[in-house]
């Protein structure tokens, strides 16, 4: 090692050595070193990258840095070599005082992923303070009648070193008369005084001039010397003496001012005023003890004037003397040593440094959040520090050295669940009572896209009229997702399909932001009765998650078609327009009332009460004197009375189908009849009269009994329909409904009844206005019969 003294003698220089420690503390993570005080700038201290398992490569991508409590620039980093070097001087003595233990915390901290390690320093302590007195000479008065063997008392010297280096011997030079007499006390402190070995003799040696010599234990020896002036004196020859040498005193930190710390005891020998002691602080006692401290010169009682705080000194060593009121004065030391004991008189202290915050809500456990320091200034129990975490969360405080705590992720995290924790870290110290301190750490949880739009329900029936116009807005799907920020933005699609030949696209739009569906053109029911739509919602996150919606869309049916007229031979006749036709038929006279001559049959291609039909006879001239009638709702054609000889022979009737629409659309059809007598009318007319007749009173007898029935099965499908109505009007949210303006009710035909469908309908349910009404039989052609 190398050590250097600095004084009036100069600088010696001697070589020295560095031994590097370096190791693993198990389980702690620490790596210890040791370096000599006063090494120069840049003493190697220890391969620190090397020894903490790190590539050189990858500290200044890793962020690799260097924290200390203490003094920052004593020790720095070459993070080309990963190498450990002393920065600027170190005195150790004024770091630690004269503490035995005096050690550098440093805290490594590399990210990608975050690790912390602890290295602790050790400061070594080397010989570079000599032994000093406080005076370069002492004088003594010595009474010429002390007897031999007697002792006394002389000041040592102070040396700011430790351990050897502050291990003092004394030397005193060549004497006939005195010898010196080292008493070694258990505070590792020694006592100094003289010992008389020969009668003094004033009138033959008034003076003695002695040479102190200390040194100390180091290597190699540093030393300092006092000259002992020693006056002999006469007469007052008993000094004063103390029943101790050493005062021991306990006092707690908390003791108040002006309580008594002890009572020094001395006697004299001598009588009168040699006998009378005063008592004094020794020359030697330091300034801060004499403004904590006082003692009463007559008494001998020493008393706390001042506040004792354990934490900046523990205890005092206080040199007392004792001089009697001769002539000259005697004196005698004695030692006061008070011990400062501890009380729980500070609290734990908390310093908390965050690292990974916000915490994404897809950390893994263990991640480290923050880093929590703990100290307190009191000793033993009263500064032994334990901490808590406070109130349930998910987190854990995992202790990585002495006083050093991690805050790390102990449980899974759901920002949808909580947005963010307030975590409470609490120190509490092993005092009694205990002393504690808290700190808080907000914990903010950031988003992750971990939740796709979800709709509020599966599947939406909307209903929208036929006819409707381009661009109308039909319904508007709506979907919520959990996340927040971009990963809760949602846009809608539609999921294009083929609807027959065409694109869905082409029927219906999605506003991607809105979520309103808009039917792109008119809507025929005729065409299209049902339109399954489905939505697709899409979020902003990466990778984006999705679901979809189903919309039923119901086309509801407008009276936009108007009767067609089926031909005798089942298809469509005469076009349907107004005036039409039939061949002309023959009628035989004689025919009683409420014969069937001849059958309309008609067909609307709408639905519900707009396919509905009734027959009856167009309002012209005569036709109110008609021999014949026709059925409202069967379109059979039948004598209203018996045919006379007074009946025209040519019948002309215009038979006018109306259907239930608003506003209703209608159809005619002309019927010519020929009346002729009963022998001219052909056999076949005459069977297909009546067949025709005996057909018309089944179909009578029949429609009697589907009419009853066909009125129940309406009445209960109504009932039904509307609860359905209801509910679905209930779950559907404000946007939904079609286009046309008014709130048609619900109603479901019967398969019996006097609605008239095409070939190609089925029995379905349908919007319409009004009351439900029975139908008529819905697949048998339909023609005209004479």
């Amino acid at each position: 090692m190398l050590f250097s003294r600095r004084g009036s003698k100069g600088a010696l220089r001697l070589p020295f050595s560095l031994l590097l420690l370096a190791f693993w503390e198990a389980g702690s993570g620490q790596v210890h070193y040791s370096v000599p005080e006063e090494a120069k700038h840049g003493t190697f201290v220890g391969r620190i990258a090397q020894d903490l398992g790190l590539e050189l490569a990858e500290l200044v991508p890793r962020r690799f840095r260097v924290a200390s409590k203490e003094r920052g620039d004593l020790l720095e980093v070459n993070l080309q070599n990963g190498i450990l070097f002393v920065n600027s001087r170190i005195d150790r003595e004024e770091l630690c005082g004269r503490s035995l233990e005096c050690s550098l915390h440093l805290e490594v901290i590399v990210d990608r992923p975050l690790q912390v390690f602890h290295v602790e320093v050790e400061v070594r302590d080397i010989n570079d303070n000599p032994p000093v007195f406080k005076e370069r000479e002492q004088r003594i008065f010595i009474s010429e009648s002390r007897l031999l063997g007697s002792h006394f008392p002389i000041e040592g010297a102070a040396d700011e070193d430790i351990g050897t280096n502050a291990l003092l011997t004394y030397t005193l030079s060549p004497s006939d008369y005195f010898s010196l007499d080292v008493q070694t006390s258990d505070e590792l402190s020694k006592s100094l005084s003289l010992e008389l070995r020969k009668s003094l003799d004033r009138e033959e040696t008034p003076e003695l001039h002695l040479l102190l010599t200390a040194r100390d234990g180091g290597k190699p020896e540093l030393e300092d010397s006092v000259q002992l002036l020693i006056t002999v004196l006469d007469v007052n020859d008993n000094p004063p003496l103390f029943v101790q040498a050493v005062y021991r005193v306990h006092l707690l930190e908390t003791t108040e001012n002006g309580t008594l710390v002890t009572t020094l005891n001395a006697s004299d020998a001598d009588d009168g005023v040699n006998g009378e002691i005063i008592f004094s602080f020794g020359t030697d006692v330091p300034l801060h003890i004499r403004k904590q401290f006082s003692i009463d010169s007559s008494s001998g009682e020493i008393t706390l004037v001042s506040r004792l705080d354990h934490e900046e000194r523990k205890s005092y060593e206080i040199q007392v003397r004792a001089v009697d009121k001769g002539s000259p004065s005697m004196s005698n030391h004695c030692k006061v040593l008070v011990k400062v004991l501890d009380v729980n008189d500070n609290a734990p202290e908390l310093t908390i440094t965050s690292l990974s915050l916000p915490v994404r809500e897809d950390a893994p456990l263990g991640t480290v959040i923050a880093l929590i320091s703990v100290s307190d200034r009191d000793s033993g129990a009263n500064g032994q520090v334990t901490c808590s975490l406070s109130p349930h969360a998910p987190f854990k405080l995992v202790s990585t050295f002495k006083n050093y705590y991690s805050l790390v992720l102990d449980g899974a995290l759901d920002r949808e669940s909580v947005e963010r924790y307030a975590v409470v870290v609490t120190a509490r110290d092993g005092g009694a009572p205990a002393l504690s301190a808290t700190a808080s750490v907000r914990v903010e949880v950031a988003d992750v896209n971990d939740n796709a739009p979800a709709f509020a329900q599966a599947e939406h029936t909307v209903f929208v009229r036929e006819n409707n116009a381009p661009g109308c807005h039909i319904f508007t799907v709506s979907a919520r997702d959990a996340d927040a920020g971009e990963n809760a933005r949602v846009s809608y699609s539609l999921v294009e399909r083929r609807v027959g030949e065409r694109a869905l696209s082409s029927y219906v739009s999605v506003h991607a932001e809105s979520g309103r569906v808009h039917a792109l053109q008119p809507l025929d029911r005729e065409e299209l009765e049902l339109l399954t739509v489905q939505v697709s919602a899409r979020d902003g996150g990466a990778p984006p998650l999705g679901s979809n919606v189903t919309l039923q869309v119901f086309v509801l049916d407008e009276n936009d078609n108007a009767p067609a007229l089926l031909a005798a031979g089942g298809g469509l006749g005469g076009g349907g327009g107004p005036g039409a036709l039939s061949p002309s038929s023959l009628v035989a006279r004689g025919l009683g009332a409420g014969q069937v001559v001849a059958k309309v049959r008609a067909v609307d291609a709408d639905s519900g009460y707009n396919a509905w039909l009734s027959y009856e006879l167009a309002p012209e001239a005569g036709a109110a004197r008609s021999p014949f009638r026709v059925g409202l709702y069967t379109g059979e054609v039948s004598t209203a009375r018996a045919l006379d000889e007074a009946d025209a022979a040519r019948q002309r009737l215009l038979v006018l189908v109306r259907d239930h629409g608003e506003p209703a659309l209608t159809a005619t059809a002309t019927l010519l009849l020929s009346l002729v007598d009963g022998g001219q009318a052909p056999k076949a007319s005459s069977r297909a009269a009546a067949e025709g007749a005996a057909g018309a009173r089944a179909a009578l007898v029949d429609v009697n009994v589907y009419l009853i029935v066909a009125i129940c099965a309406v009445s209960s499908l109504l009932v039904l329909t509307l609860l359905l109505y209801a509910a679905l009007r209930c779950s559907a949210p404000p946007s939904q409904g079609a286009c046309a303006a008014g709130k048609p009710v619900l109603v479901c035909s019967s398969a019996v009844g006097s609605w008239s469908y095409s070939q190609q309908r089925r029995q379905r349910c349908a919007r319409g206005r009004g009351r439900p009404r029975p139908t008529s039989w819905p697949s048998a052609p339909v023609y005209l019969q004479v």
